[in-house]
């Protein structure tokens, strides 16, 4: 098994484009994600106050340096429209070194401009 690389992958989903890009573009600006892609629209079925749901959803992949992960997860909770969001992080195991360095020195508060 490949050594972590101290970035993870991010993803959650949102009910419209607007919302997306407004989560994408909130994690970037906070410098709590190096980048984030929104794709979609995607259909989502789920059980949800004892339903089954199907509705119309747009994925944001985050990518974020693994220490700012907890602060992530905050504010998505915070600023996110859904009552309990999906929000699963997976470790990135391997990839670009340019890339994966590039990704940790732009979560860093005061960082690159």
């Amino acid at each position: 098994m490949k050594e972590e690389t101290g970035v993870v992958r991010v993803e959650t989903t949102v009910d419209s484009r607007e919302g997306a890009e407004s989560v994408a573009g909130s994690v970037v600006e906070h410098r709590l994600a190096a980048c984030a892609q929104v794709g979609g629209p995607i259909r989502s079925f789920y059980r949800w106050e004892g339903a089954t749901q199907a509705d119309e959803e747009w994925t944001v992949v985050i990518k974020t340096a693994a220490d700012r992960l907890d602060d992530l997860v905050a504010h998505l909770n915070q600023t996110h429209p859904y009552d309990v969001p999906e929000i699963i992080a997976v470790p990135v195991t391997g990839g670009n070194p340019a890339y994966l360095t590039w990704v940790r020195d732009e979560t860093r508060p005061g960082g690159p401009a």
